[in-house]
């Protein structure tokens, strides 16, 4: 005795494995293909390569501006892609970002206020 799910299948076709990843968007299903996630992964893989013959290269001010700038492209894809946050809507999630942005401003805050009265 099996028994069905209360929701439709994410994945078009039953879920085949050339089909790609099914996110649900209110009440359709937004199919994402293999192929995206394979792309975003040789992105990736792009960027740490340009992370890692950066460190070796004396930039002078640049030396950390461009590693954090290119940390911040990869966040943004694995955000983006591999946590569904690009398909994502809603009042939580327009709300999720400031609330990490305060909250991580206010430890840095407090980091270098604890640092500067020592």
């Amino acid at each position: 005795m099996s028994r069905r799910p209360p929701y439709p299948s994410p994945v078009k076709g039953g879920g085949d494995i050339f089909g790609g990843e099914g996110i649900f968007e209110g009440s359709r299903v937004k199919t994402i293909r293999y192929r995206t996630y394979i792309l975003v992964w040789l992105g990736l893989i792009v960027l740490t390569g340009m992370t890692v013959s950066l460190a070796g290269m004396n930039l002078r001010s640049l030396s950390i501006f461009l590693p954090l700038l290119i940390a911040a492209a990869k966040s943004g894809l694995v955000l983006g892609y591999f946590m569904h946050l690009r398909y994502e809507t809603g009042l939580l999630f327009k709300l999720m970002i400031p609330i990490v942005l305060a909250t991580l401003t206010i430890f840095i805050g407090l980091t270098f206020t604890d640092v500067a009265f020592r």
